[in-house]
């Protein structure tokens, strides 16, 4: 069993039920366990700014699927909930990324572990750190270590 992170964002349709809906899919997961999910928190775009706020949380599962097949896990959850690729950056009805899977790094052409920029993303940063204060992430350190250099990055806590 591995533990991974998994950060999740929506800004069409209602995105707060999109993440709720998606917390409840990934909690049905063949061999996969919800262990925790974070609060919800409103983001500004990254990227491309001329779309609504985000809405993003994260959470931690326990699985024995290997990284690629809970990626595809994940991948076909978005698509259930309409997820289409217009282009990058581009908003979306739901998405969902593999942040962290146990200490691995993994480079692969549709995954990459860890997240390449989520040491970047106060959007992912902070909810993962409500509920794993002591997150390591592989190659970096500690992820709190990180807060400082993206704490200029406007988020707000939508539940308690």
């Amino acid at each position: 069993m591995t533990i991974a992170f998994i950060a999740l964002g929506a800004n069409l349709g209602d995105p707060s039920a999109q993440l709720r809906d998606a917390l409840r899919r990934i909690a049905a997961l063949p061999d996969t366990q919800l262990l925790a999910h974070s609060s919800l928190y409103a983001s500004a775009p990254v990227g491309y700014a001329d779309q609504p706020d985000f809405v993003n949380a994260v959470c931690a599962v326990e699985t024995e699927q290997p990284a690629a097949d809970l990626l595809a896990a994940l991948l076909a959850i978005e698509l259930q909930q309409g997820r289409e690729r217009h282009f990058k950056n581009a908003p979306r009805t739901l998405d969902l990324d593999v942040i962290l899977y146990g200490d691995q790094i993994i480079d692969l052409p549709q995954l990459q572990v860890p997240h390449p920029r989520m040491h970047e993303r106060a959007f992912v940063l902070l909810p993962l750190l409500e509920i794993a204060p002591d997150a390591q992430i592989p190659g970096r350190g500690a992820a709190a270590q990180f807060i400082a250099d993206v704490i200029d990055q406007e988020l707000f806590r939508l539940d308690q």
